[in-house]
């Protein structure tokens, strides 16, 4: 694997990561300044390493980038320009939670086609193994988001990282 592929993978399991923790924390009803910066900067750019990767033209996994990057040019300006006021909340966290998800999809696909054990499972990744294993996972942030949505109240501020 190269360096570059090494990276974007790193990178894409951080967000994954990163994004669980500030899910969970607002969940939770906490504010996860931290993880959620963490989470959006490498999701960004997990995002934008995936262009470059060979086969290159409009294939599925370059719509998904897309689709991630125009989540994430909703949630980024909800949060650091809007301070999550009035609707940029819920937006945000939908926005956000979508863009983890599809992070954490391509995990799942990448995950069918790397690792033998599953792989022989779904070979072909139209077997039902991988179809409940997405469903599955579609369901889980289906679910955290909704949670998210109802239980997330921050304190609005005029800046997401501003004083408290």
């Amino acid at each position: 694997m190269s360096t570059f592929i090494t990276v974007h993978v790193i990178l894409s399991l951080i967000g994954i990561a990163s994004g669980l923790v500030a899910l969970f924390s607002m969940i939770g009803g906490k504010r996860p300044d931290v993880w959620t910066a963490v989470f959006l900067g490498t999701t960004v750019l997990t995002s934008v390493t995936g262009f470059p990767i060979p086969p290159f033209g409009l294939d599925p996994p370059r719509i998904v980038g897309i689709l991630s990057l125009v989540m994430l040019a909703v949630a980024v300006p909800a949060l650091f320009v809007f301070g999550l006021a009035g609707p940029w909340r819920w937006l945000y966290i939908v926005t956000a939670t979508i863009a983890l998800y599809l992070n954490s999809f391509v995990g799942v696909v990448q995950s069918f086609q790397k690792i033998s054990f599953l792989n022989q499972l779904a070979p072909t990744q139209s077997e039902p193994p991988f179809a409940v294993a997405q469903g599955a996972v579609l369901l889980l942030y289906i679910v955290l988001g909704v949670l998210a949505v109802r239980r997330f109240h921050p304190e609005v501020r005029a800046h997401a990282f501003g004083p408290r």
